[in-house]
């Protein structure tokens, strides 16, 4: 998976944070404390976004709205997933990673590791970040029978490599 141009990050940023589809014009206004875009320059990079598959578009009078195809999170996600499996040792790789993590985000890790693993088998079709913010308002301390907890990540693990 391709990282975005410039152009098209501040672009997708705008969509992601939106609460509804956006029309160019639109886009363009939430672009113009940063940038001052022309409207067909905006046009040009939405519509490519949209040939790309990243956006989805549909005819709202004269104009055309759009909306993202996944989440940030997803997107952030495959990227993440692209970068692990790219390295020659993916093991290696994941221990520099986490170390790298400040106590919160290794805490955010932990949670997600729960979710993951309270939620295999169920075919609940529920979204990754539904499945973590559900969980994560008890700090998951409901755990189905045989699961222990994790152990904590990043600290006194034994270094890869």
């Amino acid at each position: 998976m391709r990282s975005f141009g410039e152009l098209e990050e501040r672009v997708m940023f705008q969509l992601w944070a939106a609460d509804r589809p956006l029309q160019v014009r639109d886009v363009r206004r939430m672009l113009a404390p940063e940038r001052t875009l022309a409207h067909t320059t905006v046009m040009t990079v939405l519509d490519k976004l949209y040939r790309k598959g990243w956006l989805r578009r549909e005819a709202a009078g004269r104009a055309y709205v759009y909306t993202p195809v996944m989440s940030r999170d997803s997107y952030t996600a495959a990227l993440m997933h692209d970068a692990w499996s790219a390295a020659a040792g993916p093991a290696t790789a994941l221990v520099y990673f986490i170390e790298a993590m400040n106590p919160e985000q290794q805490a955010a890790l932990r949670d997600a590791l729960r979710v993951v693993s309270l939620g295999r088998g169920s075919g609940d079709g529920d979204h990754a970040e539904d499945r973590l913010h559900d969980r994560s308002d008890d700090r998951l301390e409901a755990r189905p029978e045989g699961h222990a907890e994790p152990e904590p990540v990043g600290q006194d693990e034994p270094r890869a490599g």
